[in-house]
């Protein structure tokens, strides 16, 4: 038989069984593009090598800054050598935590039991560490955003770039605010955004992920590609600096809701797997509401649908509220307990959202990101969470 008559018969059964009208299948404009990515030979170096400082050094930002120092060594016609990393000084085993840093080379606090590269230098003043720096990385609780700004404002380098891999949405004067348009309107810099689903020890092992680069100007994107991207941290670039950044934000409310369904005994991975789709919904609707020109495709890029998987399977959020449904201990002390001093962001971002949505008179529309807020603040028993149709 003829190899056309094959395929079109192929293809028609293809049509009837997905339902697809044979237009709309083989219409490409009706599929989704695949953003654009990068070829590795075909990046120019800067006319100047590139000054790199992570502001932020907690258990991701230590995992970041092992990546970004090895390639600053590997790539000497991109980046300078040395990379520096603010530290918040802390005193671990009666020896400061920066001279901890620079001779064993090792976060013992945040990071136990992995070699950093000695190129990265831990720096405890904050605008020492951002001197003259091209390439700025924010890493750390977007609780602190606002003073860490204050503390070096007026302190960055003319031209310098950003970017952000802060998890959280700022809810100020009744107005909601992303970290990236924080730093953009207070240092007067142009800011990316990077998140996915990368669990900060598993990033550091070396095992195998990916993440998503939300970028406004292409060659900053590229740039950033080139500072990241390792074999085994798989590296996409998207036209979408809120899309991305609002995808990590969002996913550890989801996360939450995932931690609760998990310390109730009764529910199993049906249940879960339904908050975490219908979480990935509220997602989508909130970035899309407030800010038009998220893409829909961001979605399924890591920082997508992948962080959520990761999140509701093996994050922190997660495991906290989880520890919260068996305990009932106060969300403070759970944190003191479980986080060895690093913050529980989706407790904060819940509250911020509800936030936002309450004034903006939306909360209707987002019944479970509400649900989870009211089970954050005690007003709901955690087995609630699957009634928030009738709840909300």
């Amino acid at each position: 038989m003829n190899s056309k008559f094959l395929k079109i018969g192929a293809l028609s059964a293809l049509v009837g069984l997905t339902g697809f009208g044979m237009y709309k299948y083989l219409n490409s404009e009706s599929l989704p593009k695949a953003p654009f990515q990068p070829i590795e030979d075909e990046i120019k170096p800067p006319k100047k090598q590139e000054k790199v400082t992570l502001i932020g050094s907690g258990n991701w930002g230590t995992a970041c800054a092992k990546i970004v120092a090895e390639n600053c060594a590997k790539n000497p016609e991109f980046f300078e050598r040395e990379v520096r990393i603010w530290v918040f000084e802390e005193i671990v085993e009666g020896q400061k935590l920066t001279e901890i840093m620079n001779t064993r080379h090792e976060n013992v606090k945040y990071l136990p039991g992995h070699k950093l590269p000695d190129n990265l230098v831990a720096d405890p003043d904050i605008v020492s560490a951002v001197k003259d720096a091209t390439l700025l990385i924010f890493n750390f609780p977007h609780q602190f955003v606002s003073q860490t700004l204050e503390d070096i404002q007026g302190k960055v380098a003319k031209g310098a770039r950003a970017i952000t891999l802060v998890k959280g949405v700022n809810f100020i004067e009744k107005k909601h605010v992303l970290v990236s348009e924080m730093i953009s309107q207070e240092l007067g810099i142009e800011v990316c955004s990077l998140m996915g689903a990368n669990v900060a020890n598993e990033v550091a092992q070396g095992q195998f992920c990916e993440t998503t680069i939300g970028y406004k100007n292409l060659q900053t994107g590229l740039i950033l590609w080139k500072l990241f991207k390792t074999p085994n941290f798989h590296v996409r670039i998207v036209n979408d600096v809120k899309g991305v950044e609002i995808c990590g934000a969002l996913k550890n409310i989801v996360a939450l809701g995932a931690g609760f369904c998990d310390g109730v005994k009764s529910f199993g991975g049906n249940t879960k797997a339904a908050i975490m789709r219908v979480g990935l919904m509220e997602m989508k609707l909130f970035a899309q509401t407030f800010y038009s020109s998220v893409q829909t495709e961001t979605f399924f890029e890591s920082c997508g649908v992948g962080d959520i998987i990761t999140t509701c399977y093996g994050g922190r959020n997660r495991r906290c509220a989880e520890v919260y449904v068996r305990t009932r201990k106060s969300w403070q002390q759970i944190e003191e307990e479980q986080l060895n001093g690093q913050k529980l962001q989706g407790v904060g971002t819940s509250i911020e959202v509800y936030e936002i949505l309450k004034n903006a008179n939306l909360l209707y529309q987002f019944p479970l990101f509400h649900t989870i807020y009211l089970i954050v603040q005690g007003e709901l028993e955690p087995d609630e969470i699957v009634r928030y149709d009738e709840i909300c």
